[in-house]
């Protein structure tokens, strides 16, 4: 096969009893592959799976080279899984084996000195934004929190583009004069404000919840842990934070987090208890002056050089496909390798979907209890799963299985490249904050916005998402770089994707080569000098883990 020959197959292991299908395949097709030739017996379509020899009724299916299911048939060489033909299985945990695998990092030269311009925080870390929070200790105060949104939003020209507003507002005219209503669609983005009156206060994130009453004290404790990981996030330059007085949310118990994670916290933080202020109107004015008294101090603050160790990112995939795996995942993968190697910091989390990946994860844990923590954080989960009939195997959503990720252990296999090589040096659970370099392991559900909501409470502060099908998931405090798997889809969401990883798919570039192109861009958005796709639209996403069962 030359190499202008586009490829059709793809082998991700030597010992994979599977291919993958980059196209879409013919039945009776004679398709090259890197050892021959494969006869594809049934179709197939592109992202799904072929296999290379007949298997039995209970043979293994191997992907990746790891245990991803198994046959419940004969299934013919060359016959494509299917939901009826596999079903899903994984390897066990042996904590048994040596931990501290050897790692050969990756050639991190073209980065030597490099640096990105953030902003400096007392406790020394680097924002790669400067933002202001205002949010509540309970739901209760949601409406206060989104009456102050529409007032500092509308005045300060922070809020999202209003063309959706300009469209509903033609169609009104048109319709009460009697007029057509085709055409009256307008599309992009209003225009920025030319200028701002705190030009270094790059936005004012309003956040909200259902939480912080009812539920458990854990649920309580889990919550102000998160919100306290916001508030000493390097993003933050300072906080309002409203409370109705009577919650299980008390400003005592935040102030407690608050220290756990910064004990010398000196950022400006304004507190408002609505039951002592008396009328709402009280409440709105003194958070109002006093907020904007914030904007004033954090507008002080200004970008300067920082080292690229100052970068912590989140390593993120939802709306997974079939090439996830081989193209966008491995691809940053390699990029957490380089910032793993540059004394950086990256945080893989999404437990459900590390199902049937821990031995490996394991083995690279620096020290034993690292290993221990993080198999006793996946069976605990997983058995609460199954109290209430569900389990990890159930993560894979329909789109998923449509797309060629018919097990969780196949899916899994696949998101945990995004964790690239590099030796695991801590273990968190949710939602703690990481202080160690290198590859942190954090405990969260699959759920994207959970995800994403609590890798920024652990601190990053930027965040690669990858995408197969299309997620406009963003953070209101990390900036979110989408990543697509596959061309089609940049193609058919640029508004959504920053980065179209295809070529990988393609063959037209290496893993190597798109990690790195992966970094430049994420230090260009860590100096503000790229803003991303979900800031332009203003993808503000935040929903608190309550504890529980969510895949």
């Amino acid at each position: 096969m030359t190499q202008s020959t586009p490829r059709r197959l793809l082998r991700i292991h030597p010992a994979d009893s599977v291919l993958v299908a980059l196209t879409d395949l013919a039945a009776g097709e004679s398709v090259a592959y890197d050892l021959g030739h494969l006869t594809v017996t049934t179709a197939v379509p592109a992202k799904h799976k072929v296999v290379v020899r007949d298997l039995q009724a209970g043979d293994a299916i191997i992907m990746y080279g790891v245990l991803v299911g198994r046959a419940t048939q004969r299934i013919p060489c060359g016959a494509a899984l299917t939901t009826t033909n596999v079903v899903h299985d994984a390897a066990a945990i042996d904590l048994s084996v040596p931990v501290g695998r050897a790692w050969s990092p990756p050639d991190t030269t073209a980065f030597a000195g490099r640096t990105f311009d953030g902003y400096h925080r007392a406790d020394g870390r680097v924002g790669t934004r400067n933002l202001w929070l205002v949010l509540p200790l309970v739901f209760c105060e949601n409406r206060n929190v989104r009456a102050l949104q529409e007032a500092f939003d509308r005045e300060l020209g922070y809020g999202a583009p209003e063309v959706h507003r300009r469209t509903v507002r033609e169609l009104a005219r048109r319709y009460a004069q009697g007029q057509p209503l085709d055409d009256a669609y307008e599309t992009g983005q209003s225009a920025p404000s030319a200028t701002r009156l705190f030009p270094n206060l790059d936005g004012i994130r309003f956040l909200t919840h259902e939480g912080g009453c009812g539920g458990t004290r854990q649920d309580t404790q889990a919550l102000c842990g998160l919100l306290a990981g916001y508030l000493v996030h390097p993003n933050v330059a300072g906080a309002t934070v409203l409370s109705l007085g009577c919650q299980h949310a008390q400003i005592d118990i935040l102030r407690n987090e608050i220290a756990r994670r910064d004990p010398a916290f000196a950022k400006p933080l304004f507190t408002f208890e609505q039951q002592r202020m008396g009328t709402e109107d009280a409440l709105m004015q003194a958070a109002i002056r006093a907020t904007f008294d914030g904007f004033i101090e954090a507008n002080r603050a200004t970008r300067a050089p920082a080292p690229l160790s100052a970068l912590s990112v989140g390593l993120k995939c939802g709306g997974s496909d079939g090439f996830s795996g081989i193209s966008a995942n491995p691809a940053i993968g390699h990029t957490s390798d380089l910032l793993c190697a540059l004394g950086g910091t990256t945080l893989l989390a999404e437990f459900p979907e590390l199902l049937g990946s821990e031995q490996e994860l394991i083995e690279r844990c620096t020290r034993p209890d690292l290993a221990a923590r993080f198999a006793a954080l996946m069976r605990a989960y997983d058995a609460q799963a199954h109290a209430v009939g569900s389990g990890f195997e159930m993560n894979p959503s329909p789109g998923n299985i449509r797309d060629g990720l018919l097990t969780d252990a196949m899916k899994s296999a696949g998101a945990a490249r995004k964790g690239g090589s590099a030796p695991v040096t801590d273990v968190l659970d949710y939602p703690e904050r990481a202080t160690t370099p290198g590859l942190n392991l954090l405990c969260t559900p699959g759920n994207d916005v959970e995800c994403t909501t609590a890798q920024t409470a652990a601190g990053a502060n930027i965040i690669l998402f990858t995408t197969g099908l299309g997620t406009p998931t963003g953070n209101p405090v990390a900036p979110v770089l989408k990543l697509a798997t596959n061309s089609p889809l940049a193609r058919r969401m640029p508004d959504t994707v920053d980065i179209d990883c295809g070529a990988v798919v393609s063959g037209e570039a290496s893993l190597e080569t798109m990690g790195a192109r992966i970094l430049d861009l994420v230090v260009d958005t860590a100096s503000g000098r790229y803003i991303t796709a979900a800031e332009r639209l203003g993808q503000w996403d935040f929903i608190p883990w309550k504890r529980g069962v969510s895949l």
